[in-house]
């Protein structure tokens, strides 16, 4: 649960950045740099807003950063996953603990073959013949926003918990 305001700020500037990552791949099929690096920049803020100790707190989620981007790069390696993507998967393990991000990446895995099939629908709809690219990014950053809302949902007015 959030329970400081400058945390909570920096998730809704998190929940801000995921939803330009999110346009901008439905617009361009891209998710730029700067932005994939805004937010991993902003995760050490998010830890020291949080109270994580260096041992063991950070030091689980550099690893979880670690083994998201090895594993995504071999999906990346055979083009089954876009640079973009893989960075931002890998920006976003940075903030969000290894629980929550195993939930992260079932809804995404979710989201994104409703996605897929939804897009794939369109695509013979409208009889086009080049090749269908998906804007996974739109998946990964809904999500985040999930998980996000999970997080600051109980400090929210009217929850019970937030009195």
């Amino acid at each position: 649960m959030v329970d400081d305001p400058f945390q909570y700020g920096l998730l809704c500037a998190l929940a801000i950045a995921l939803l330009i990552a999110a346009f901008t791949d439905i617009r361009s099929r891209r998710i730029a740099n700067w932005l994939n690096g805004a937010i991993a920049l902003g995760a050490p803020l998010y830890w020291f807003a949080s109270g994580m100790a260096l041992w063991p707190d950070v030091a689980w989620q550099l690893g979880l950063a670690l083994a998201t981007f090895a594993v995504l790069s071999l999906l990346f390696a055979i083009r089954a996953m876009g640079g973009g993507d893989v960075k931002l998967l890998t920006a976003l393990a940075l903030w969000i603990a290894p629980a929550s991000f195993l939930k992260l990446l079932m809804m995404m895995a979710l989201l994104g073959g409703v996605l897929t099939i939804g897009l794939g629908l369109w695509h013979v709809a409208r009889r086009q013949k080049d090749k269908l690219t998906i804007p996974y990014g739109v998946a990964i950053s809904l999500a985040g926003l999930w998980v996000i809302y999970g997080l600051i949902q109980p400090a929210l007015p009217g929850h019970p918990i937030a009195g």
